[in-house]
């Protein structure tokens, strides 16, 4: 069942993809995610994988170097952050739009300006439209074993579309965790051995990539990326039930604490769950039932399921570490929101906007959203439906 190890968020990915052994990395370094690659490349100097690592000089040939190698019938993958996955926009599309099983590992930083390296969801968040599957971790464990499971989500023939394995820069990234890490051969097993389809080396089978699409056949090539992702939700929960068989911890498209009879609850992802945790554990002893949902899945967006876990709520506020300017909310707020709409008697939800470039997110701010939240429940009157919290007015 592996070992236990006290690492970094980075050195649990490179390690991840170590055990993976993909046929092509192609990346260019860029902070908070450089210690990845960097030290996955000593793996390939020391002939621990059979990589061919691509140092390409941006991260927008970083990605069409990922596309080319997938095309080509390998198992690709790479990292990067901030600008770096801004930089690549272009290319997201087209790994995408090609169907291409492609993993990116984003450790989550503000995007500029002005320059900032710490952690935010304003890059990831900025790609949510792209067409590529989003997971994100709460922890070093959560990031290891997304990435792993990755693999096989991207690759299932009824899916066949990019992931992205999220986590916080520093928060996750830089920081020593206890985890556990499987065996090189159950990793190998788990992922299986990568099979192409219609690859462009395949000399006997010609195939064109990359034609011109134009009205006749361009919306129904977008429709099929619809259909790919909504057939990623069950291959999402069935490799998640199976890694749990492997390692001892299952994954679904999000986690429930503490929410079955919960009358008010926080919807927060990432690293800021484990403060979340805390102060709902807090409250109960209070007498307060409060809860949180942290999601795993953003894209494809489980909807539904969010609409029957929440469902019996009385307040939910929504945390998003990005913001969508102009809109009633940040990224995640609407989409929460939407997915309630038809529930009977649905709770009355708030947006909270937080921890942008890294800012510090602490017990009291959680305390203070709880108590907004209970004074909701008792009154049925918002003050405010989007709101700055962790910020200097």
């Amino acid at each position: 069942m592996g070992k236990t190890m006290a690492i970094t968020g980075n050195i649990a990915i490179a390690i991840a993809m170590k055990q993976i052994n993909p046929d092509v990395v192609a990346a260019y370094p860029i902070t908070p995610s450089t210690e990845i690659v960097q030290q996955f490349s000593s793996y390939v100097a020391d002939g621990a994988v059979d990589t061919e690592y691509i140092a390409v000089e941006s991260e927008h040939s970083a990605m069409s170097a990922c596309i080319g190698a997938s095309a080509g019938g390998g198992r690709v993958m790479t990292a990067t952050s901030s600008q770096g996955l801004a930089f690549m926009w272009e290319m997201l599309y087209i790994a995408a739009g090609y169907r291409l099983p492609i993993v990116l590992v984003c450790v989550n930083r503000a995007l500029s300006a002005p320059i900032n390296i710490h952690c935010d969801h304003s890059d990831s968040m900025g790609a949510r439209d792209a067409s590529w599957i989003q997971l994100y971790a709460e922890n070093a464990q959560e990031a290891y074993d997304n990435t792993i499971q990755a693999f096989r989500i991207a690759e299932e023939m009824d899916v066949r579309l990019p992931v992205m394995s999220c986590l916080d820069g520093f928060i996750i990234s830089h920081s020593i965790e206890n985890m556990t890490i499987l065996e090189d051969e159950e990793v190998r097993r788990f992922i299986g051995d990568y099979k192409p389809l219609n690859p462009l080396l395949d000399l006997e089978n010609p195939a064109t990539v990359g034609a011109i699409d134009l009205q006749d056949y361009y919306m129904e090539h977008k429709r099929q990326q619809h259909e790919a992702m909504l057939n990623a939700k069950k291959v999402i929960l069935s490799v998640g039930k199976e890694y749990g068989k492997l390692s001892g911890r299952s994954y679904g498209f999000f986690e429930e604490y503490r929410l079955d009879d919960a009358d008010v609850a926080i919807v927060v992802m990432s690293s800021a769950a484990g403060t979340v945790k805390d102060i709902v554990d807090e409250y109960r002893s209070k007498g307060i039932k409060a809860g949180l949902l942290k999601p795993r899945v953003f894209r494809p967006f489980p909807a539904e399921e969010i609409a029957d876990a929440l469902k019996n709520t009385k307040a939910v506020a929504v945390l998003d570490r990005a913001d969508s300017f102009g809109a009633s909310g940040g990224p995640l707020f609407p989409e929460f929101r939407s997915a309630l709409y038809d529930v009977p008697n649905p709770p009355k939800m708030i947006n909270k906007i937080f921890g942008l470039g890294g800012r510090d997110f602490g017990p009291d701010d959680v305390r203070g959203v709880f108590d907004e939240l209970v004074a909701i429940k008792d009154t049925g009157k918002i003050k405010s439906l989007k709101e700055y919290i962790t910020v200097r007015e």
